[in-house]
């Protein structure tokens, strides 16, 4: 089963960070998309994680075979590209040279290489490989007693409100640490729990309508600029059970209630998009910097930082992400499921090496 309308949705989710940190950066409209709203996107993402990890493993057996293949895959699709930018970084500045990330000595070096910390947008790579050992305990569950996700999910949304949502940070033997995973499981919550319907829950027709695309709307309306919300909610963001709310809502209303056709949102650029997605939200950062010192109008300098993160980050997707992708997935076993899991459009298919 094809899911397409979700690559336009993760290109998105990339395309709002790249916005706000430009608009942080430069000023643009007076930083009105900036404020910490690229926050938003990672929701997103976190979402649209654990939505592929329900969907594409819950229905499979809990097997030796099948999680080795899990950790591969998962692995193979974030790991090589952010080993190769952490070792770069890291080596950058020790040569005096800071071309990608202030990775400036070897206690950063292992904090990132243990997903103790993160460094710029690298923070949220932590949290997604602890998902990935978080959803072995769900997969565990839907193998034994799916009733019990529901009761965990909920004890923990419970737990994390009372102990409002901590993200434990310090240092602990000169390694600095600093877990945003508790402020993010919620969203990850969320994603688990769709996927889990998705195959099973039948739609009524007459709901299915192409206007509920304008649930997309409510994204920036929740921008601390535009929010019409006088509570402490539109700042809080990750503690905020109403922003979850919100998040979710605009996350069903795609999955659900928007026609897997959808011109919007199933085409060939968001195909795109949703390929090079993690290059792009990776590898944008290092590039404002030097588009900022163009002595050009600021809205050239956006057309300059969107064109040159999109063709960085293809190169990227097309001779780093793609090829270590299919190198780590070829060493599971001799029969192959390929899934690309970063591509949420891909087929199910099982090859047999001969």
């Amino acid at each position: 089963m094809e899911i397409r309308k979700l690559n336009m949705l993760r290109g998105l989710a990339a395309m709002i960070v790249l916005i706000t940190h430009f608009s942080d950066a430069t000023g643009w409209l007076d930083t009105r998309l900036g404020g910490r709203a690229g926050q938003y996107g990672v929701m997103l993402f976190f979402m649209l994680s654990g939505f592929l990890m329900s969907y594409l493993y819950l229905d499979k057996a809990f097997s030796r075979k099948n999680i080795k293949q899990y950790i591969l895959a998962r692995s193979g699709r974030v790991l090589p590209l952010y080993l190769l930018v952490v070792f770069v970084s890291y080596l950058s500045n020790y040569l005096g040279h800071e071309v990608l990330y202030e990775i400036s000595d070897w206690q950063k070096l292992i904090s990132h290489l243990i997903f103790l910390d993160g460094e710029s947008v690298l923070w949220t790579i932590a949290p997604e490989i602890h998902f990935y050992a978080i959803f072995l305990v769900f997969w565990y569950l839907g193998a034994w007693r799916p009733g019990y996700t529901y009761v965990v999910v909920i004890a923990s949304l419970i737990l994390l409100f009372l102990t409002n949502f901590p993200r434990p940070h310090g240092d602990f033997h000169g390694l600095h640490y600093d877990f945003h995973l508790f402020r993010s499981l919620p969203y990850f919550f969320i994603g688990v729990l769709l996927g889990m319907h998705y195959k099973s829950l039948k739609v009524p027709e007459y709901l299915r309508k192409n206007w509920f695309i304008l649930a997309l709307v409510l994204i920036p309306i929740l921008y601390p600029q535009f929010s019409p919300v006088t509570s402490d909610a539109k700042h809080r963001m990750w503690l905020s059970y109403e922003v979850l709310f919100v998040m979710s809502t605009v996350f069903f209303c795609i999955l659900f209630l928007v026609p897997d056709n959808n011109v919007l949102l199933s085409n060939r650029l968001g195909d795109f998009l949703g390929k090079i997605s993690f290059s792009l939200y990776l590898l944008h950062m290092p590039l404002l910097p030097l588009v900022n010192k163009l002595n050009v109008p600021i809205e050239l300098k956006l057309v300059v930082f969107v064109l040159v993160s999109l063709l960085v980050a293809y190169v990227s997707y097309r001779f780093i992400e793609k090829p270590s992708a299919k190198f780590v997935r070829g060493l599971s076993f001799k029969t192959v499921g390929w899934v690309d899991e970063g591509n949420p459009t891909t087929k199910l298919e099982v090859k047999t090496k001969s």
